[in-house]
């Protein structure tokens, strides 16, 4: 007989029987949702940029208002009247840049156009002073937005006023609370004051005034001394209505509207992301190093464009990978915004034209400030050459000429006076439009041309150029290159 096999033994023969268990291995199924969910985060980024882009660029209307509510019912009641009953008005929408005149006037067209009583009962005409430079081109975008090109054919009208009443004339129908209202809306306003005779501006009040086709013109300008522009028979003609608005929130209100700015609305398609990164946002604005990149921004504008542009570009450093904001992304895109493009301009220029700046800069601090030439800036260029000879090449005059012009192009020098046929170029005075911490900024930050500056007597660069020796094979040779 055998002896018995021992436990150990027993149990090494079962699992010899047994088959061995390998290690899990990923399925297809498990790399498939792997792949889905990486593609459902992307495509969530995706709207979530999208989002941001039409808040920040577009000037849409989505979002709420901030600190003008009262001008809101103002303008809103008064377009309704329009609208609804058939009358006329005029108005002017007045405030700084950034101020919200475009995002007020989009806000209440909006609700408008959502009203039952308004819906397509409203024609609307959009003019502006940068791009309609006089009445010809005004009427002829003023013909296209009305569709009627096909009515106006080519007919001759023996003026302006005959022309525009003929359009309004295509569009009556009936009496006057049956006709289709039109709102005309001219941004840059001021700069309509300049045309002719103000000759668009007469015919669009006189319409709004005269018991014609429903007309309400509204402007938008940031000149607080407008109607001291309009002459004495327009200004008879307009309503006198003026809307005013002013950045006149605190840095607490400045605040919320980061967080509302920031934060994504309530019928985001991805409900759990939204409340996550609504949540990142509210401890963002609590955060003491975001609230320092604010600070410093509402103390040197309260302008929302400007806070739409440092979001926007935080928002750009969003990724599949980074997917919330961070006080990291806030800091540089501060950094970013704060981007000083004269200094950007000055890290591209030839050495020669740095030089030339240097003089010009020499030359504003011996003389305070008085303008200068282009000889008294090649003079003081001269001096430098003769005193570092060694080390510095010496232009020809026209070379010279060449890169002050294209200084001048660049806008970094600005003429003091038109210049005339006669008038010498050498001789027209000039300004310098850097500054010198820009300058010494711009020069520090060059590091391929090392160009090193004295702070204190004649700014000057230390030697540009340095002697060297070249060699080509057995022969060497003695020239200049670059000091770096």
């Amino acid at each position: 007989m055998h002896p018995p096999a021992r436990p150990s033994s027993a149990r090494a023969l079962a699992s010899l029987r047994e088959p061995r268990t390998q290690p899990m291995k990923p399925s297809a199924m498990s790399k498939r949702k792997l792949k889905e969910s990486s593609a459902e985060s992307a495509e969530c980024i995706s709207q979530v940029q999208t989002v941001f882009r039409e808040r920040f660029c577009h000037h849409c209307a989505a979002g709420k208002l901030f600190g003008m509510e009262q001008q809101y019912r103002h303008l809103l009641e008064l377009l309704r009247r329009t609208t609804v009953h058939g009358e006329s008005n005029s108005a002017l929408i007045i405030g700084p840049r950034g101020s919200g005149k475009t995002a007020l006037l989009n806000h209440v067209l909006k609700d408008l156009r959502e009203m039952e009583q308004v819906t397509e009962n409203l024609l609307e005409v959009h003019l502006n002073g940068l791009l309609q430079t006089n009445d010809k081109v005004a009427l002829k975008e003023i013909t296209r937005q009305l569709q009627l090109e096909n009515v106006v054919g080519d007919k001759v009208f023996g003026s302006f006023a005959e022309n525009l009443a003929f359009l309004l004339e295509a569009l009556r129908k009936g009496n006057r609370t049956s006709s289709c209202p039109i709102l005309f809306v001219l941004d840059e306003f001021d700069l309509f004051v300049h045309h002719k005779n103000q000759t668009l501006l007469y015919n669009l009040f006189d319409i709004s005034q005269s018991a014609q086709t429903p007309v309400t013109v509204i402007g938008l300008t940031c000149r607080q001394d407008i109607l001291e522009l309009l002459e004495k028979r327009v200004k008879s003609r307009f309503s006198h209505r003026q809307i005013y608005l002013t950045n006149s929130f605190d840095f607490k209100q400045y605040i919320k509207i980061f967080q509302k700015q920031l934060s994504l609305p309530a019928e985001f398609p991805d409900e759990s992301f939204a409340q996550k990164w609504n949540n990142n946002v509210q401890h963002l604005s609590e955060d003491k190093t975001v609230q320092d990149v604010l600070q410093n921004l509402f103390h040197h504008t309260k302008d929302l464009r400007s806070l739409h542009l440092l979001l926007m570009l935080a928002v750009s450093a969003v990724t599949v990978h980074h997917p919330l904001l961070t006080p990291a992304d806030l800091q540089e895109a501060s950094r970013q915004h704060r981007t000083d493009s004269k200094a950007n301009i000055v890290h591209g220029l030839s050495v020669l034209e740095i030089c030339l700046i240097i003089a010009m800069k020499h030359l504003n601090d011996v003389y305070d400030g008085e303008p200068f030439n282009f000889q008294m800036v090649y003079n003081e260029f001269q001096k430098f050459i003769q005193r570092k000879a060694h080390s510095m090449y010496n232009f020809e005059k026209p070379v010279v000429m060449k890169a002050f012009e294209h200084l001048l192009q660049l806008e970094l020098v600005k003429p003091l006076e038109r210049p005339s046929v006669r008038a010498q170029r050498e001789y027209l005075l000039m300004k310098l439009l850097l500054d010198s911490s820009q300058i010494m900024d711009a020069l520090q930050a060059s590091a391929a041309r090392a160009i090193l500056c004295q702070v204190q007597g004649n700014i000057f660069p230390y030697p540009l150029f340095c002697n060297k020796t070249w060699e080509f094979g057995s022969r060497t040779a003695l020239g200049t290159a670059p000091c770096v």
